[in-house]
């Protein structure tokens, strides 16, 4: 195309920005390079580019133009939230673009939306990366998708590469996408996070593609650190400060646990904020976005899954309740803030427990070969083979299982069609050595947000340079290049008001009510709803391992490397203070226990037998004994999964002659005492064993709840 043809072009581009943007928008040199390379050149570009750089300009334009110039194709974006779903639709609409979404909370509308896709009706497709390997989805529309797509774009496309803190099996799935395109379809992949592994991988994985990469600096970001001893004093800080920072924004917190509780504390102080995790329901997590977006709560309390995709241009601040496991983790939830004003506020509150939760993350990792190997055995077989029917087969949690099944899928090793997963039979190599450079890779991040809190040097260079940002310099604006705008400081009240909110102990104990699917295939004859009357009663836990609170000292009784000792007189004084409040609370037990049973434990038994010692005493209860294990294996640690806990634990339990004695003359129910309810099928297990001896009811207590 000639000069002036590539200039009238640009023109075009221009007034469709100003009808998304407004009249005196313009092009970044580096948006039209990439509008050219997709509109002209028909090329694959991959755009590395800062939060609010316009990076979603680039593909509206870019759509807008190949619609003008005759392209019947709709331009598909392949995005990972439906919060950047919502807000991308949003935005279609001001520049004359229609745009539809198709995702798992619309299933009824995706006839009526494949049926306007044929006529042309729609400009822009926005889909989840799990669409495109559901079933219907990758057998039934895709194909078509791919045949009449007029511009594909990969939205944060760091989630593509393994090497990316993100990384998500489901995108690997573009590569067929890509593959299926006619010739010289173009495609833009974006993100904002990706240092220069990731970029390179993502470019590789593209094809031949433009790269055009970015400064990282945020000009309107004034990056702070401030070192706090313990959890009370950060939300000690917060009660005496949030209302300091300016407009509204973002609290991050490590853990749903967290989130809860930070959430629930603010608002005791007085504080409009709301909470947002992914465990919330989608109804709740949206009218939590609408409130922040339209300033009606100080701050919304999140998890990562608040994160990308979420769009509000005059964020004020972001606070961080601990840190994330990378510096390219925290750029880009920090870069949620200071799109539209000129002075946005980031902060980071490190806790020590950070490193322990970064440990829990990583041991979620992909598993090893053996492990593997035995779900590619099991899935040999003629008749698919559902999550839950593998589960009892292979060692490994539910969350790990399907995470390793995507890749596997991706690797053509395995498939998914209705009804579960099937082996493909095609040759799979465990690329051992790749996985130990990923982790290594992550151990490396983790030291690098070590070193971002204590250094002595500007924090945004810090955060450009580990994202591979050549160009980076001091920023003139953090707390090492300027004097630092908030102190340490918390005032007693509020620091006293956060030790006892923390301090508070009992968290509830649901029953389990159903056996997990698929124990008759192991040998194990139980299955469908757990029998009344071998249920055990909902039951009381001093705190969880991830609270604020109770989270640290609970970890240095029962985590992996704590020494069996005597309950602590404080543990202790917390657990009578838990019996005390679920007597006389809002939701009480239904009887008062008449005595004590203790779990048989073999890694701590002076634990736990110290614990029902005193709580008998306390109680003036009977302690009638313990029910000890059958076998070694019996009272181990938690399994994988349900299915593997409840095969291990089957029958594992025997309660002792004078034992079964006692409880039948018994006229209330048993406390039954452990140290920690990780999957809460011991508890079940002993509790049914219990039950099945003559205890009227089971009350089960523990000291810790997992999780």
């Amino acid at each position: 195309m000639e000069t002036a043809e590539r200039a009238a072009v640009r023109e075009r581009a221009e007034a469709v920005l100003r009808r998304l943007a407004g009249e005196h928008a313009r092009l970044r040199e580096d948006q039209w390079r990439a509008i050219e390379a997709l509109v002209v050149d028909r090329r694959r570009v991959l755009c590395v580019q800062r939060t609010g750089w316009g990076k979603s300009a680039v593909y509206f334009v870019a759509t807008a133009l190949l619609r003008e110039g005759g392209e019947h194709g709709p331009t598909v974006i392949v995005s990972p939230l439906l919060a950047l779903m919502r807000n991308q639709v949003e935005a279609a609409a001001r520049a004359g673009i229609r745009a539809r979404t198709i995702n798992s909370a619309n299933l009824d509308e995706w006839d009526e939306i494949t049926a306007e896709i044929q006529t042309g009706a729609v400009d822009v497709l926005l889909i989840s990366p799990e669409r495109l390997n559901n079933p219907d989805f990758r057998d039934g529309v895709l194909p078509k998708l791919a045949a009449t797509t007029g511009l594909l774009v990969v939205d944060e496309a760091h989630c593509v590469s393994d090497w990316g803190h993100d990384f998500r099996p489901d995108y690997r799935r573009l590569r067929t996408f890509l593959a299926e395109l006619p010739e010289r379809t173009p495609v833009l992949a974006t993100t904002a996070t990706a240092n220069a592994r990731v970029t390179q991988d993502v470019a590789e994985q593209l094809g031949d593609a433009l790269v055009l990469r970015g400064t990282l600096d945020r000009e309107s970001l004034r990056l702070g650190v401030l070192d706090l001893p313990s959890p009370a004093h950060r939300l000690a800080w917060l009660a005496d400060h949030l209302d300091e920072l300016p407009g509204s924004g973002i609290v991050y917190t490590l853990t749903v646990a967290a989130a809860g509780e930070t959430a629930e504390f603010l608002r005791s102080r007085g504080y409009p904020v709301a909470s947002y995790t992914g465990q919330a329901d989608d109804a709740d997590r949206r009218a939590a976005e609408q409130d922040l977006l339209d300033n009606k709560i100080k701050a919304l309390v999140a998890t990562s899954a608040l994160g990308m995709g979420f769009d509000k241009p005059d964020l004020g601040f972001v606070v961080h309740l601990g840190a994330p496991p990378s510096p390219i983790a925290y750029y880009q939830q920090v870069g949620r803030a200071g799109r539209a004003v000129e002075h946005a506020e980031v902060l980071l509150l490190p806790g020590v427990e950070d490193a322990a939760i970064w440990r829990y993350f990583a041991s979620l990792a992909f598993p090893p070969e053996q492990q593997v190997r035995a779900v590619l055995a099991a899935l040999h077989t003629d008749r698919p083979l559902s999550t839950q029917a593998l589960e009892p087969l292979v060692d490994l949690r539910r969350a790990r299982l399907e995470l390793m099944l995507k890749v596997l899928d991706v690797d053509g090793a395995v498939r998914r069609v209705r009804g579960g997963w099937l082996a493909t039979g095609e040759p799979w190599a465990y690329d051992e050595a790749r996985l130990r450079r990923v982790a290594e890779a992550r151990t490396v991040e983790q030291q690098a947000m070590r070193e971002y809190a204590t250094t002595s040097d500007c924090r945004m260079r810090y955060l450009r340079e580990r994202l591979d940002d050549t160009g980076a310099t001091n920023c003139g604006r953090c707390d090492r290049c300027a004097d630092p705008l908030f102190a340490p400081d918390v005032s007693t009240a509020a620091l006293a008001a956060a030790q006892t909110f923390l301090g508070r102990p009992g968290v509830e104990i649901a029953p389990k009510k159903l056996w997990p699917t698929g124990l008759d295939a192991v040998g194990v004859p139980l299955k469908g709803r757990i029998a009344p009357a071998e249920q055990a009663l909902p039951g009381r836990a001093v705190g969880r391992l991830s609270d604020l609170g109770w989270g640290g000292r609970l970890r240095d009784l029962v985590g992996p490397e704590a020494p069996d000792a005597p309950v602590p007189d404080d543990v202790a004084a917390a657990v009578v203070e838990v019996l005390k409040a679920w007597a006389h609370g809002d939701d009480p037990w239904p009887r008062r226990p008449v005595a004590v049973v203790a779990v048989g434990s073999r890694r701590r038994p002076r634990l736990v037998g110290s614990l029902a010692e005193r709580i008998a005493a306390v109680g003036r209860l009977p302690l009638l004994g313990e029910v000890p294990a059958r076998s070694p294996g019996g009272a181990g640690g938690p399994r994988g999964n349900s299915a593997q806990r409840v095969r291990a634990l089957h029958d594992a339990f025997t309660v002792p002659t004078d034992l079964a004695d006692a409880l039948a003359g018994l006229a209330g129910p048993v406390l039954l005492v452990d140290d920690l309810v990780d999957s809460g099928w011991t508890m079940t297990m002993v509790t049914r064993a219990l039950r099945r001896a003559g205890a009227p009811d089971v009350l089960p207590l523990a000291l810790a709840v997992a999780g």
